[in-house]
């Protein structure tokens, strides 16, 4: 750090994204990436005619994804918010709305408690029951702005609709917002109890279930006043913030053909998913449920960060957390069915030369 940094940013424990290695090909399960490519009607809309219209500013409005997401989703325009990631809705709704603190799990995103210290936000931990599941109860009774990943991450777990709703009714004077970037591969959305409470900020990403993490395209749902508070901060920063590629590969991601085919895939990766599981679980390692596109797991005979790192000699990466209470958990990503069946066997070799 240079002498110039701000000294209140100084002490900042910035969120380590997971790996992206240059060195050899990897098989690449640590970053929750899909394992599919876009849809063609995504790689269709990125043309030549948009290439070359890259010399002129996008749509700061992006009015065609807005309506289009509006469409999908059952809202109108002035319900949806877009933006470059979903962590730059995250970003926001801290700057936004956690003015008297923000309450978050003790074990979840990482970014979450990186964006508090960033605007000097106080946070009310809420640790995570013994079984790894969200302590409902607690975040009902905060005084704090939720912000809750549903499904969770890194364990893949997620409450009900219902649970959702009980959070969101008994802080009618809070925002809460509830980051779905996983619900596509079988949680439960809230997006529909949006029309119902002022107070609920829905957020999703199209990096995970679409296959287009390296776009950087999120949005969020929520009543019209939450939306303009969002867009205020945007244009106060960034009103530029999606290239004209990124809008063109969005709208085409919902097209009809385009939803038929992420379906599909979607399908796939939580048929791979169920498999994976069942084999793991066979020659004896611990796999939490999981409503995401990763799996969360333990060989009891074998250290967490120890199995991490044989799994990369070996070539395969999967994302290990140093946090106390889950360091002896690895969070491995759902690639293709091929994948999976490589890293099913080079964990039963682990296992056998351990023994």
């Amino acid at each position: 750090m240079s002498r110039f940094l701000s000294k209140k940013l100084s002490s900042l424990e910035a969120y380590t994204p997971g790996e992206q290695p240059r060195d050899k090909k990897y098989i690449k399960l640590n970053t929750n990436e899909f394992p599919y490519p876009p849809a063609p009607d995504v790689v269709a809309a990125v043309n030549a005619d948009e290439m070359r219209a890259l010399r002129l500013y996008p749509d700061p409005t992006g009015a065609e994804l807005k309506a289009r997401l509006a469409e999908v989703y059952g809202v109108g325009s002035e319900n949806v918010f877009i933006s470059n990631g979903s962590d730059d809705i995250l970003n926001f709704s801290f700057m936004a709305f956690c003015e008297n603190g923000a309450a978050y799990a003790d074990i979840t995103y990482g970014f979450y408690p990186v964006f508090a210290e960033l605007y000097g936000i106080n946070s009310k931990i809420i640790p995570l029951k013994s079984d790894l599941t969200l302590d409902v109860d607690e975040f009902c009774r905060t005084d704090s702005t939720c912000v809750i990943a549903n499904p969770n991450a890194p364990t893949g777990l997620a409450i009900s609709l219902e649970d959702v709703e009980r959070i969101v009714s008994a802080n009618e004077n809070r925002v809460v917002v509830v980051d779905e970037a996983y619900v596509d591969f079988g949680g439960e959305s809230a997006v529909s109890l949006t029309k119902k409470y002022k107070n609920l900020l829905v957020c999703q990403t199209y990096s995970k279930s679409r296959g287009m993490a390296g776009a950087r395209l999120g949005f969020a749902i929520g009543d019209a006043a939450l939306i303009a508070d969002l867009e205020l901060i945007k244009y106060s920063t960034n009103p530029y913030n999606l290239d004209r590629l990124t809008l063109a590969a969005g709208v085409a991601a919902l097209s009809d053909g385009s939803r038929l085919y992420y379906a599909e895939k979607q399908s796939e990766l939580m048929a791979t998913r169920e498999r994976t599981t069942a084999a793991l679980t066979a020659i004896g390692a611990e796999v939490i449920p999981s409503l995401a596109n990763f799996i969360f797991v333990k060989i009891p005979s074998i250290d967490g960060a120890e199995l991490n790192a044989k799994l990369r000699e070996r070539g395969i990466l999967v994302r290990h957390f140093k946090t106390e209470r889950i360091k002896d958990y690895n969070r491995i990503s759902i690639g293709t069915p091929e994948e999976m069946a490589t890293l099913v066997c080079e964990i039963e070799k682990i296992i056998g030369e351990r023994k």
